[in-house]
C-alpha cells in the first residue's frame, strides 16, 4: 500500500489536518490517552520546569549551559547548543557545513524534515540546494549514494525515519554513509530528533549512536515530552557558529530557561524509560498482527513508535476515535489517508500514556476501528 505523506513531523505522535472539530473539543475531557506521553496540557507541562530553576540571560548561564554540558555528556561530543527549534539548529548547522566545504548540496532522504517541513528554507534563506537521494518509500542506505557524483556539502542521515514508521537501517550500512561523507571530504549531520528512540533500537548509547557524525541534533519536545526545544551537538568551533545562527536567526531570546529546565527534567525522567517504552511497542505489536483488519508497519518494530494500516474509512474511523474520547481515551485526532480510500494509517508512540494502558485494552481499542472482535 502506498503511504502516506501527510505526516506532522512538529508534533510528538500528532497527526495533520483535524477535520471534526467535535472530536477536536473532547480532547481536553479525556483523562487517559493511547500513544505518547497523553494529551499536552499546560499544567504538565509547566510542572516540569522546576521552581528553583537557574535563569540564563540570552542563552547563557543558569540551565541552559546545564543541559548543553548534560547533552555534551550523552552524546560524547565536545560542544552543544540549545535552541528553541530543529528548523532553525537543523538549517545553522548546515549554513555552517556549507561555509566550510564551500559548497551548496546538501544530501537526504527524498522524505527528511528539511525538504518536506521547512517551506523551502534551505534554498530561500540560506542558498542551499536540497539533493533527495534513494526511494522515499524505504530507508536511505549506503548504496543509493553511489548516484551521488557530486561533492556535498553534507550528508543528513535521519535515525529513526518517522515517515516510514520509526524504522531503522542497520548499524554497519549507517556507519558505511558517513564514511561516504568522509570520503568525498564532506560532512555526516545526523537528524537525531529521536536519537533516544534510536538508541533504544540498536541497543546502543546515544553516544555511541552520534560517534560516526560531525553533528548532531536532538530534540527535547518529541519522544522525551518536555517544551518545545532542542540542542545542536559538535565540534566546538562549528557549535560556536551555530551560536551565531541563533542569534542571526532571532532565536537568542532574552530567557530560555524554561524550555531548558523541561528538556533537562524529561530527558532524566524518560531516557532510561525509552527500552521499556520499545519492548512495549513489540509486545503490542505481537497482540496487533493477528487482529483482522490491522497492520503493523514495521513489524517488528525497530523503535518505541509503530504505524498502523486500519481498514477502514474517513467517516468510521473518526466515529471510532469519537467514541474513545467520549469515553474519556484519546485516541488520534484523524488518520493519514493512503492511496487506498479504505486504508488509513495512523502513528502509535510508544510513551507514558501506553504503558498506563494494558497491551490488552490498546488491543481492544485498535479493534474498535476495524470493527474486529477486542477478544483474542
Amino acid at each position: 500500500m502506498p503511504r502516506s505523506r501527510d505526516l506532522d513531523r512538529e508534533g510528538p505522535g500528532r497527526l495533520a489536518h483535524v477535520s471534526d472539530p467535535d472530536l477536536e473539543a473532547l480532547r481536553s475531557s479525556c483523562d487517559r490517552a493511547l500513544s505518547a506521553h497523553g494529551p499536552v496540557r499546560a499544567a504538565d507541562l509547566l510542572a516540569t520546569v522546576p521552581p528553583d530553576t537557574a535563569v540564563d540571560r540570552y542563552g547563557a548561564g543558569g540551565v541552559v549551559a546545564e543541559l548543553e554540558a548534560e547533552v555534551v555528556a550523552l552524546l560524547d561530543k565536545p560542544a552543544a547548543v540549545y535552541l528553541p527549534s530543529g528548523t532553525m539548529a537543523q538549517q545553522s548547522a548546515l549554513r555552517v557545513h556549507a561555509g566550510r566545504t564551500l559548497r551548496r548540496t546538501v544530501v537526504a532522504h527524498p522524505d527528511c524534515h528539511l525538504f518536506r517541513h521547512e517551506g523551502g528554507a534551505l534554498e530561500r534563506l540560506h542558498g542551499l540546494v536540497p539533493r533527495p537521494v534513494g526511494d522515499r518509500n524505504r530507508m536511505l542506505v549506503r548504496a543509493d549514494l553511489d548516484a551521488v557524483a557530486e561533492s556535498p556539502a553534507a550528508l543528513v542521515v535521519e535515525l529513526p525515519q518517522r515517515d516510514l514508521g520509526g524504522q531503522l537501517p542497520p548499524w554497519d550500512d549507517v556507519v558505511e554513509q558517513t564514511a561516504w561523507a568522509h570520503d568525498v571530504h564532506s560532512v555526516a549531520h545526523l537528524d537525531g530528533a529521536r536519537l533516544w528512540e534510536a538508541a533504544a533500537g540498536y541497543d546502543m548509547t546515544p553516544a555511541e549512536v552520534a560517534a560516526p557524525f560531525d553533528t548532531v541534533y536532538v530534540s527535547f519536545y518529541k519522544g522525551i515530552g518536555a517544551l518545545a526545544g532542542c540542542c545542536l551537538a559538535g565540534p566546538a568551533d562549528a557549535v560556536a557558529e551555530v551560536r551565531e545562527w541563533r542569534h542571526r536567526l532571532g532565536g537568542t531570546l532574552f530567557g530560555l530557561w524554561p524550555g531548558a529546565a523541561s528538556a533537562l527534567t524529561c530527558l532524566r525522567r524518560r531516557l532510561p524509560l525509552m527500552p521499556a517504552y520499545l519492548e512495549r511497542a513489540r509486545d503490542l505489536a505481537g497482540l496487533l498482527r493477528d487482529v483482522p483488519g490491522v497492520r503493523v508497519v514495521p513489524d517488528p518494530p525497530q523503535t518505541p513508535m509503530l504505524h498502523l494500516l486500519l481498514e477502514t474509512t474517513p467517516e468510521a474511523f473518526r466515529a471510532a476515535a469519537r467514541s474513545c474520547a467520549e469515553e474519556g481515551l484519546w485516541t488520534w485526532a484523524d488518520a493519514m489517508p493512503t492511496g487506498d480510500p479504505a486504508v488509513q494509517r495512523v502513528e502509535l508512540a510508544v510513551g507514558d500514556a501506553t504503558m498506563a494502558l494494558s497491551p490488552e485494552e490498546v488491543r481492544a481499542v485498535v479493534a474498535r476501528f476495524v470493527g474486529a472482535s477486542p477478544a483474542r
